[in-house]
């Protein structure tokens, strides 16, 4: 398995969610609602607006391995408008990369589920 497969876990193929057009391929949102609730989040919105921004990103960026700092910058931008990544933090308490990207269907990068992020709390 390629790099890029490794951290797409099989992206491609046309999607099968229209309202995830980057989601990676066998991803749905009802399984991914079903691991929100067994990680005691209840999903809105706002956490389908995170997940898609992972997912895009992902997609463009899939040339090259995951740098977290750009990764967690970008999100930052992205969600500036609503309090960046402190608003992030507040819809996956266990980490907008690691919690969002599992819940996106990605895989995880390496360091993501670090505590040398800190926390917004």
């Amino acid at each position: 398995m390629s790099l890029l497969d490794a951290i797409m876990e099989g992206k491609g193929g046309a999607p099968q969610d229209p309202k995830f057009p980057h989601a990676p391929r066998g991803w749905n949102s009802q399984e991914a609602q079903q691991k929100a609730g067994q990680e005691g989040l209840k999903v809105g919105e706002e956490h389908w607006e995170a997940v898609r921004a992972l997912q895009e990103y992902f997609t463009k960026h899939a040339d090259k391995p995951v740098n977290l700092r750009e990764l967690h910058d970008a999100l930052d931008e992205k969600f500036h408008a609503k309090g960046g990544i402190k608003h992030l933090y507040r819809l996956f308490p266990d980490g907008p990369v690691a919690q969002g990207c599992r819940l996106a269907g990605l895989k995880v990068p390496p360091g993501a589920t670090s505590g040398g992020f800190g926390s917004v709390v």
